[in-house]
């Protein structure tokens, strides 16, 4: 099934954003537009889901979700471009790519701060695959607010692993959890290669079986 979601025409915005404009509201650094300048060729702020364009009531930490298409130069996308646009808009925001015939979607769980109500949290994001540009998009889930919307939305694309029946903060925190060691499981692996030491090798492969051990306990898989 497409994680691609079929938005009601009420709901469109059509709106282009300017790179300029998002620059100024992000703070953009001369290497960020440069990331803009040679990935992206347009942004378009597509969908408004709010209370008066889609009929569901908004939530304390969801008043609206927004919707953007951005149109690549090129396959790859870094994250920091999505964060600028993240930054740039205080309200969640669910990305599509195109490029080459092709979409993705990607999203981070984004909620405003506990410590700052005018701060927003965003968590590292979530993806699905590349697919077909013009394959059928999904109907809405049936839910009773925005909240409950954006929650199922983004429950398409996070992975398996992180599991589905507890609420989404956890499940995000889990992923996270998940990804940050894959990533130290990879760095210890990398330090092992390059050590030529056979005691060294034998205190790093210790390092790394309890790195494995912590990651089983998360996901309940090996690593």
């Amino acid at each position: 099934m497409s994680t691609f979601f079929d938005y009601p025409k009420g709901a469109k915005f059509g709106r282009v954003l300017t790179k300029k404009k998002i620059y100024q509201h992000a703070r953009a650094s001369s290497k960020l537009q440069q990331h803009f300048v040679d990935q992206v060729n347009r942004v378009v702020w597509k969908y408004k889901l709010a209370p008066e364009t889609i009929n569901l009531d908004a939530t304390k930490s969801v008043a609206e979700i927004q919707v953007f298409e951005i149109t690549l130069r090129t396959a790859e996308c870094d994250e920091d471009i999505l964060r600028a646009i993240d930054k740039a808009i205080p309200f969640p925001i669910i990305f599509e790519l195109n490029h080459g015939g092709k979409r993705k979607a990607i999203a981070a769980y984004k909620r405003p701060s506990e410590a700052d109500n005018t701060k927003w949290v965003v968590s590292e994001y979530f993806a699905s695959d590349w697919e077909v540009e013009d394959n059928p998009r999904q109907p809405l889930p049936a839910v009773l607010n925005l909240g409950a919307l954006y929650d199922r939305i983004l429950s398409t694309l996070i992975p398996a692993e992180a599991g589905t029946d507890e609420p989404i903060v956890a499940r995000v925190e889990r992923m996270e959890m998940i990804r940050i060691k894959q990533r130290e499981i990879e760095r210890i692996k990398s330090r092992m290669n390059r050590e030529k030491q056979f005691n060294k090798r034998i205190a790093i492969n210790a390092e790394l079986r309890a790195a494995q051990q912590q990651f089983e306990q998360i996901t309940g898989r090996k690593s």
